[in-house]
């Protein structure tokens, strides 16, 4: 195996991603070497070598011991039931033991967590112990006194109001934040009695959020990527059918047919768009709100974002009586696969945490593979998708469903499918935040929107699919590439 100064990691950025794809790339190498347990337990003494500058922290036992956990993840098993004494050699033995899969997607590495100070509202040195004392005047709870010239905060009495904050003319008064904590919507991630972050799995929704936050890298996704060598390995009679979602066609450099030429040189036996599903989708969730409206209902939402399918089950049961019933575009494109394909294992390749929540409720859907993932073994087996040659797919989808990844292509998809028959008038939800969240519970509670709309398309990520936790593009980028593709692609066969 290279060390880390030969080991070169392209096509990504940020230091914790190329962290986390090096180790993917070391994991999926070692599957194919002549010892596999033994290249997984060397994985952190080969990446910091005896002798090299440490990059991160304070010394290189850290640093391995980190790798050593984020290794861990990377053969699928949660950091939490770590307890220090068991070697990378016997994960490694373990990860291919392996028959079930952990349903918790998500675990945190508490020796990368830095353990982030509280959320608090704080007086930087910056503040000037003016004379008029905006802060003092702005606090309605007697948390400011001043000390020494300067303001000081009482965080027992601070009510993190920030009008302090606002009244500061310096902006010497700043808020600090734990990221992971505010990136989540829901309140499923907060710091532990340790000090350091932990996930409520009772809370969590999987939309990744906190994955994106966190600058230190230490929430990680508990991958299936040995199952799925395994898979490969040992397949005999079946085949191995990847489902890739709409948003991959703006990942790599490359269009969708060198991308599926280049998922089956890694090991697959043929390729599905899930764009295929989407097509469905669009006509049955076309006829199902053109039903809705004939029966004079208000308005319905979109369903195929599984982000918001868990914010409903878990914390806003009021919207359930608007979403749409139609099933997503994986679950019609897995269902596809199984049928034609008998005796096979499908991999669905996403760019969605939250999609592993929806796969382990689908049995036609065998594993999950995100697009950092697949970046790594196109990376460990030495493919470029730019440089492959382009191999057609046996059903073409339509524009429609090959935009379902864009913000605002579930739409699109609806209305093209209704073929103006039912008139739609559409709100769409940019990403879900707690003002988001917040419209959707008034639109609930109403029984109709605000503004006269009937149809709601909600997309977790802003932006789509293509702002997912999992992609290794840029949105611009990726938007780009998915719009050349719309444009040559077929309108929908509406017979």
């Amino acid at each position: 195996m290279p060390t880390t100064a030969s080991f070169k990691i392209m096509n990504i950025t940020g230091h914790k991603n190329q962290l986390k794809k090096e180790i993917l790339v070391r994991i999926i190498k070692s599957f194919f070497s002549d010892n596999f347990e033994e290249n997984i337990r060397l994985i952190p003494f080969d990446m910091r070598p005896k002798g090299m500058e440490v990059p991160y922290r304070c010394c290189i036992y850290k640093e391995r011991a980190i790798i050593k956990d984020r290794a861990i993840a990377g053969l699928g098993f949660p950091i939490e039931d770590d307890d220090d004494t068991i070697s990378l050699r016997t994960y490694a033995q373990k990860a291919l033991e392996r028959k079930d899969i952990d349903g918790k997607n998500l675990t945190v590495l508490q020796a990368a967590c830095k353990g982030c100070l509280t959320n608090r509202i704080f007086v930087t040195d910056l503040c000037q112990g003016c004379v008029d004392r905006p802060c003092l005047s702005a606090c309605k709870f007697g948390a400011i006194s001043i000390r020494n010239g300067k303001s000081v905060i009482d965080e027992t009495k601070c009510k993190k109001c920030k009008m302090c904050i606002a009244a500061c003319s310096y902006k010497a008064i700043v808020k600090i934040t734990v990221p992971c904590e505010e990136a989540c919507v829901v309140g499923a991630i907060k710091k532990d009695e340790t000090g350091f972050a932990s996930i409520d799995y009772s809370k969590c929704i999987y939309c990744g959020k906190c994955i994106a936050a966190c600058p230190f890298g230490a929430v990680h996704e508990m991958s299936q990527i040995i199952d799925i060598l395994k898979a490969m390995k040992d397949k005999k009679e079946k085949k191995i059918i990847a489902l890739i979602a709409p948003a991959i066609a703006g990942q790599f450099n490359a269009n969708i047919y060198q991308i599926k030429t280049a998922l089956m040189e890694i090991g697959f036996d043929d390729v599905l768009e899930v764009a295929e599903g989407a097509d469905i989708t669009a006509f049955n969730e076309a006829a199902e709100f053109a039903d809705r409206m004939e029966r004079n209902e208000k308005f319905m939402t979109s369903s195929c974002c599984a982000g918001y399918r868990q914010l409903i089950k878990k914390h806003l049961p009021e919207i359930k009586p608007f979403i749409s019933d139609t099933q997503t575009p994986l679950y019609y494109t897995a269902e596809l696969a199984k049928k034609k394909f008998k005796n096979s294992v499908t991999i669905f390749i996403s760019p969605c945490v939250a999609k592993r929540a929806e796969c382990y409720e689908n049995e036609n859907v065998d594993f999950v593979m995100n697009f950092e993932e697949l970046d790594a073994f196109f990376t460990a087996k030495e493919i470029d998708p730019g440089k492959c040659g382009e191999t057609k797919f046996d059903k073409e989808s339509s524009k429609h469903g090959r935009n379902f990844g864009i913000i605002g292509g579930v739409t699109g998809a609806i209305k093209a499918a209704l073929n103006s028959s039912t008139d739609v008038t559409s709100y769409v939800v940019n990403g879900l935040n707690k003002d988001t969240i917040g419209k959707l519970k008034s639109f609930a509670s109403a029984g109709e929107s605000d503004d006269s709309f009937n149809m709601v398309e909600v997309m977790f990520c802003p932006g789509g699919c293509i702002g997912g936790s999992a992609t290794i593009t840029d949105q611009k980028t990726a938007k780009k590439s998915i719009d050349a593709l719309v444009e040559k692609s077929k309108e929908f066969e509406l017979s």
